[in-house]
């Protein structure tokens, strides 16, 4: 199999963690976003929707969600599972996964491509160029900001997202935490049980 990523960028950092956890060697090509590699043509001609990660599977299929690239590899390396071991676990890295992605994630990225010069007809990630709006990007601060104080709550009486173990929840955990620094936004003080928690993750993870 075949991983086309850009390390620095928030969806790549999660297939990072997920494969540095479980150590997994995979072939691994870095496409430089900030050069715009992604849209050039000979990379559309691997992934027509232009986005990182890409996985090329040994069977010669395509995946372009992180999702769903981790399910794939979780079957084929089920040591170190990360992706729930119960029924009710898996469930619940699925559910807190789309939680962080939707709640967290995509609040940052509307602050930040609908405000950076770098992202001007790039305001979506994909094939379009889609223009900016610049009446989102305090909607997305304060979704964003909100979140921090979801996980606080959540983790107050716990030491994983779920379960007794590390799992993609806490890795996608740790990758909002950091990617929110991109906007500059950073852990509130009074999320005492976060602040702890990142701490903890950024050992185990790196």
């Amino acid at each position: 199999m075949k991983l086309y990523t850009y390390d620095e960028a928030p969806n790549p950092k999660r297939i990072t963690y997920f494969i540095k956890h479980k150590g997994i060697e995979i072939d691994t090509v870095q496409i430089d976003m900030m050069k715009g590699e992604h849209l050039n043509a000979s990379f559309k001609e691997i992934n027509p929707l232009a986005t990182l990660p890409t996985l090329i599977t040994d069977e010669g299929e395509l995946l372009t969600e992180v999702i769903g690239i981790c399910c794939y590899l979780e079957a084929h390396f089920p040591e170190k599972l990360l992706m729930g071991n119960s029924a009710i676990e898996k469930a619940q890295v699925i559910s807190w996964d789309h939680r962080i992605f939707m709640e967290g994630f995509s609040a940052i990225a509307e602050t930040l491509r609908n405000k950076s010069p770098a992202f001007v007809n790039r305001a979506l990630p994909g094939p379009l160029d889609i223009p900016q709006i610049p009446e989102l990007i305090s909607r997305g601060e304060l979704r964003a900001s909100h979140f921090f104080t979801v996980l606080d709550q959540h983790l107050a009486s716990r030491e994983f997202m779920v379960g007794d173990s590390m799992s993609l929840a806490d890795i996608d955990a740790l990758t909002f935490i950091g990617f929110a620094k991109w906007i500059k936004l950073r852990i509130p003080e009074e999320c005492e049980n976060l602040t702890n928690y990142h701490k903890r993750m950024k050992t185990l993870l790196g």
